[in-house]
């Protein structure tokens, strides 16, 4: 039998969940090193669960491969700036890797849309329609 009268506000504000869809984070691929598949988690447990479908993977597997390089690189560099004898040629070697990796880290993360600029809310981003120069400002607040 049905209850009778009103219902209470209480009630009204329960929503039952049916049919919820359950989005998996996409794993590491077994290439990867321990310390890229760290990186790898880092970035897919970051940004929203189906922000990586099965074709960016590769684009992510790169990116994680290029951060780790680069990291070793600063390693290296670090090394040479305080090694005793300084070798200029192997230090601009190495300083001419690390611009490229870090190239390479840009590019991917622009293609993938993880870098801040990428993730800002659409809400949150100044229309131009919205900004007022200050020579067009009449001095009066809305």
């Amino acid at each position: 039998m049905a209850a009778r009268g009103r219902k209470s506000a209480a009630s009204t504000e329960i929503v039952i969940a049916s049919n919820v869809e359950v989005i998996n984070r996409p794993q590491p691929p077994n290439e990867l090193t321990i310390e890229q598949a760290v990186e790898w988690r880092a970035v897919v447990d970051r940004m929203p669960a189906d922000w990586f479908p099965r074709e960016t993977h590769g684009m992510l597997t790169q990116y994680c491969r290029h951060v780790v390089a680069a990291r070793r690189i600063a390693q290296l560099i670090a090394s040479a700036e305080k090694a005793k004898t300084f070798d200029i040629d192997a230090y601009d070697k190495l300083l001419k890797m690390q611009e490229r990796e870090g190239r390479a880290i840009s590019s991917l993360a622009t293609r993938m849309r993880i870098t801040q600029q990428a993730t800002v809310r659409a809400e949150s981003a100044k229309k131009p329609g919205q900004i007022i120069a200050p020579w067009e400002d009449d001095g009066e607040d809305d």
